[in-house]
């Protein structure tokens, strides 16, 4: 047996015999994935539940696909290198140290694995009913439920943290992000944002969204 599967079986025997959780079963066995996630879990913690105090959002249990985007465009300096986005200058060097694609796809994989957070609140001041209308011009790309849709690059809402929604709409409308040429997708997201007039909507369109996880 190799190190790395008795170390999953000594874990999860542990489990079984204390009550603690392995975060399921190391996503599945993904190994690689696991121990890729013990650096990112510093700032997302081992669940990957997110800690606002880090600028960390929850990220566990989301598309496979929208993890391994994002992590490329901090690997490609497409996100992260904006002197006003303290948090993807801090993601960005994070993101560097996956040595390759491989790597990439495996903490990914680990991640999209894990069961989905389900951050508690923080913004406050959001009107649902109002943030309804809003998110009219939302569910093309993100669907109904806040599902997030692949086919149109639009990455899953329902159970993301609130001030990290808050935090991106605030800059996709300053420009910090959805302002590079060669990032065509993200370019999309900026016009959606301004149609936002003001931070009061912004907190609406959450407010709305954190009711679809519901």
């Amino acid at each position: 047996m190799s190190l790395s599967r008795l170390m999953l079986a000594m874990a999860l025997l542990i489990a079984a015999t204390t009550g603690m959780a392995v975060p399921a079963a190391l996503a599945q066995g993904n190994e690689r994935g696991a121990a890729l996630f013990d650096l990112c879990a510093q700032c997302h913690g081992p669940e990957a539940a997110g800690n606002p105090m880090f600028l960390a959002p929850a990220i566990a249990g989301i598309d496979e696909w929208y993890l391994v985007a994002q992590l490329s465009k901090f690997r490609s300096g497409l996100r992260g290198t904006h002197f006003d986005d303290l948090a993807g200058m801090r993601m960005r060097p994070m993101a560097l140290t996956l040595a390759s694609d491989a790597d990439v796809e495996a903490v990914a994989k680990y991640v999209a694995a894990l069961p989905p957070a389900q951050p508690a609140p923080l913004v406050e001041g959001g009107d649902p009913a109002k943030g309804q209308q809003h998110y009219a011009t939302c569910l093309a790309c993100h669907g109904a439920r806040g599902e997030g849709m692949q086919q149109m690059n639009g990455p899953p809402l329902s159970r993301s943290s609130d001030w990290y929604l808050l935090e991106q709409l605030k800059k996709f409308r300053a420009g910090i992000r959805g302002a590079d040429p060669r990032d065509p997708i993200s370019i999309m997201m900026r016009p959606m944002a301004l149609i936002l007039p003001d931070e009061q909507a912004m907190k609406d369109v959450i407010a709305y969204i954190t009711t679809l996880s519901e």
